[in-house]
């Protein structure tokens, strides 16, 4: 039977795609953002964040500070990527969420998994005509042009077969039409780009974490995560499987006790705690950690190997991600 060899999981921030000098970039976009979440469901302006928080986070975006951090998660990313090649797989599981690349309100399932023969990234808003900094973003994830990537076809349609059979009714897609149009997005193509040193085929699964009504809760998550396991074993060949989850963790005000807490859950294999987390503290970015929380009831009997935080800040009132990289190894 299939089974799975390896989980990992990274963030996706576009502030892995910048320098640290571009940070300001999004900080920009912060300053003008006037749904600022909170994990406790306030949501504010920036003003508002920086009258309740005070300036406190003024000497974490001094330019050597920011560097340091930005240096630490690209040498992190270096070792995820070194054990995805050392552990060298025969098929990846994506986790990942979409934000308007492929599905638009029109249809938005809650949860869904590839099928096709390959997966077509979009451009979307890094076309021709963004600014360099975005167009940066756009390389890092393979948006600066569409690009097409294989896909384990068979593998995808048994889990999808695999997860029905579970009661877990699962969106299937198998194929990108037109990827000028709509594609896959940054969370697979910030995998492939970064972590791939070589075409591995992948399984995408795609889980709505930004937009209601039909957004998964935890519990949902987790145990999708555990059925999604049986599937893959359910396979009768001798993949070797890796599971990856992509995003996440609190953005875009980054709250360091949210992150902490949720790692302190993953290395305890806190199952209860991850599946207990509240809807109102996975809203907007954030809402990412589901991918994490979905991968982790795929890999929970794997042990943590190693675990790598950094509290990405880029303004003085602590607007960020927190970042955050994972090994699930035995």
């Amino acid at each position: 039977m299939a089974k799975i060899v390896l989980g990992l999981g990274t963030s996706h921030s576009p502030m892995l795609n910048l320098t640290a000098q571009q940070w300001h970039h999004r900080a920009d976009i912060d300053f003008a953002n006037k749904k600022l979440h909170l994990s406790n469901g306030r949501r504010m302006t920036y003003p508002e964040l920086l009258e309740l928080r005070g300036p406190r986070y003024r000497a974490e975006v001094e330019t050597g500070v920011m560097e340091r951090k930005a240096a630490a998660c690209e040498a992190a990313l270096d070792r995820l990527a070194d054990t995805l090649e050392q552990v060298d797989p025969d098929v990846v599981v994506i986790v990942g969420d979409d934000q308007a690349e492929l599905f638009t309100p029109d249809h938005q399932p809650a949860v869904a998994v590839f099928h096709g023969t390959e997966i077509a990234t979009t451009r979307g808003k890094y076309a021709d005509g963004a600014p360099d900094w975005m167009m940066q973003i756009g390389r890092g994830y393979l948006m600066d042009g569409i690009y097409r990537t294989p896909a384990a076809a068979e593998f995808g349609t048994s889990l999808i077969e695999g997860l029905i059979r579970q009661e877990i009714d699962v969106a299937a897609v198998a194929a990108v039409a037109d990827p000028a149009r709509a594609g896959f997005g940054h969370a697979y193509g910030f995998i492939i780009k970064r972590l791939f040193r070589k075409n591995i085929p992948v399984v995408p699964v795609m889980l709505n974490t930004y937009f209601p009504p039909n957004v998964p809760t935890a519990n949902r998550c987790y145990e999708i995560g555990r059925r999604l396991r049986v599937a893959i074993e359910a396979h009768p060949s001798e993949l070797r499987v890796a599971v990856v989850a992509s995003g996440g963790l609190s953005h875009f005000v980054v709250e360091e006790d949210f992150d902490l807490a949720f790692i302190r859950m993953l290395k305890e294999k806190d199952e209860q705690g991850l599946r207990a987390i509240p809807p109102q503290a996975l809203r907007s970015g954030t809402s990412e950690t589901l991918n994490w929380i979905l991968a982790a009831g795929a890999v929970d009997f794997l042990p943590v190997r190693d675990i790598e935080y950094y509290p990405l800040y880029r303004t003085e009132a602590g607007t960020g991600v927190g970042a955050a990289f994972c090994v699930w190894q035995a």
